[in-house]
């Protein structure tokens, strides 16, 4: 009768075979009727961006945006939500007042914003500008050799000749089928790259330190990457306890720092007015993770956890939009589906938001450290007992495929996975890896854990941790088309009869260890 039952089942389109895998496609279509119906991503993003702002870890902004989530999924129906501390993460910042304007050789605003962990300027100052190129900004041995230079100035390091020729291409793609044929391994930031950062802060630290002892009112950089309207504004490390004050700090608009250098080369002397006022404090120097849970019916199968998330903290010159609050937006709705649709998967599903993903993947590796496996590579009960995370954190552009960080295994399974949604665009699945966020603080730990492949829209050259990262940069539609496919890989995960396969554990140190 079992047989008959299932192939009846199939026969009605109920249900797919992938061998010994069963594929609730009907479930996966009331999934995708309810968000096309009555989606609620306008409404989560405009809580987690304009309502709550900026998401610089352990700012008021993010305790908002945290607070909110919490207190929502548990009016949706989820259980155990909750902040959930994560370690010691360093000094709260909050910008609380920002003025700039040009005053000589005429009044002109420009557009700049303050780096987060600046200094404050004590008041409104004023003061001229003196010109340092990226080089010399850092050479220590330079800027030791003038530091009676900066005394009671703004120190401008004005950015090199612009590419002119990036205004020809178009700002925001989507990502061909050749390109999705010949995906590779994809990273925001290199292994290299972050091998060659201890180097760089060193160096960066001893800057900091020369020119707050030459008396400078502040450093402005004036990047070449700050060009057409977006201004990139970050900082590494401002929020370690012990790090010494520095001079305030500021990110400028290229334009107006081009301006500003062929002034004063031509002999024009230039002023600027600025006032920065910010709060800086070490009354809670933890970092808070948000979790919660849809609780499994299978009494054999509800202990184990199926994972989603997606990082929650973002930088301050905009409202984290794309960065990442496009992959939160995403899960909520998700997990919102999943509960409002009544459906009971097996194993439990647990959604968390990260925290402190910006400064080093914080937030999700001591997630895993705490949960899962210590840095002495000794596992802990839990880590048996996931079965998959699940991760977006590509910006705000449709779900195209997963990569499956050389999950051999996994790849025929998500390939079927994918089969009803490839009408939406949706079927690649590569072996390939991608790095520089969440998902790597799972597979280090032994997890399959997995990112999926993003159209990148205008993700790397406009929005990603700039002044533009705000609602309006959000593809809704595309948002849509993500949770559907997000909350059906999550439930059909959940009501497996075994775990998805996982590779064989390889013990190495963590990528972003030790920043």
């Amino acid at each position: 009768m079992k047989n008959l039952s299932l192939k009846l089942a199939v026969a009605a389109g109920m249900l797919t075979c992938t061998g010994a895998i069963a594929q609730d496609t009907a479930v996966f279509n009331r999934i995708r009727r309810a968000e096309m119906s009555s989606s609620q991503i306008p409404q989560i993003a405009h809580y987690i961006t304009d309502v709550a702002g900026p998401r610089l870890t352990a700012s008021p902004g993010y305790k908002r945006a945290a607070t909110w989530a919490v207190e929502t999924m548990t009016k949706w129906g989820l259980v155990n939500a909750k902040l959930e501390p994560w370690g010691d993460f360093g000094k709260q910042w909050d910008l609380q007042d920002f003025s700039i304007i040009m005053k000589t050789p005429y009044v002109q605003p420009v557009i700049a914003y303050p780096n987060p962990w600046s200094a404050s300027t004590d008041g409104l100052q004023q003061g001229q500008v003196t010109l340092l190129t990226p080089a010399q900004a850092m050479d220590t041995t330079y800027i030791a050799q003038h530091l009676a230079d900066f005394k009671g100035k703004f120190i401008l390091v004005a950015g090199g000749k612009l590419n002119k020729d990036a205004n020809f291409k178009a700002p925001a793609a989507r990502l061909t089928d050749e390109e999705l044929a010949k995906m590779k391994d994809t990273y925001m930031v290199t292994h290299k790259e972050i091998e060659s950062y201890a180097g760089f802060f060193k160096i960066a630290a001893r800057v900091d330190a020369l020119i707050k002892q030459s008396g400078a009112l502040g450093v402005i950089n004036g990047s070449t990457s700050n060009n057409n309207g977006a201004v990139f504004v970050q900082d590494l490390g401002g929020q370690k306890i012990g790090a010494p004050a520095t001079a305030p700090k500021i990110s400028m608009a290229y334009e107006d720092g081009q301006k500003i250098k062929r002034l004063i080369q031509a002999g024009q002397p230039v002023e600027l007015a600025i006032n920065i006022k910010a709060k800086s404090s070490t009354d809670d120097i933890k970092g808070y993770n948000v979790v919660a849970e849809i609780p499994g019916t299978d009494p054999k199968l509800k202990s184990q956890l199926v994972m989603l998330g997606g990082h929650l903290d973002s930088w301050t010159a905009a409202t984290g939009a794309t960065d990442n609050g496009a992959g939160c937006i995403v899960m909520l709705e998700a997990v919102r589906l999943l509960d409002s649709l009544g459906l009971k998967p097996k194993r439990t599903i647990r959604i968390a938001l990260w925290d402190g993903e910006e400064q080093g993947v914080y937030g999700s590796y001591n997630y895993a450290k705490n949960h899962f496996m210590g840095v002495d590579y000794k596992l802990k009960p839990e880590q048996a007992k996931v079965s998959a995370y699940f991760n977006l954190d590509n910006g705000t552009g449709k779900i195209r495929g997963i990569f499956t960080q050389g999950n051999t295994a996994i790849k025929p399974i998500f390939e079927k996975w994918f089969a009803p949604f490839n009408d939406l665009g949706a079927k690649t699945v590569t072996l390939s890896n991608t790095g520089s966020t969440d998902h790597l603080s799972f597979d280090w730990a032994g997890i399959p854990g997995f990112q999926f492949i993003q159209d990148p829209i205008d993700y790397e050259t406009k929005t990603h941790h700039s002044n533009q990262d705000n609602y309006d940069h959000l593809q809704i539609e595309d948002l849509k088309q993500a949770a559907i496919i997000i909350a059906s890989f999550v439930y059909q995960t959940s009501i497996e009869k075994d775990m998805l396969p996982r590779k064989p554990l390889v013990k190495e140190i963590f990528a972003f260890d030790g920043l």
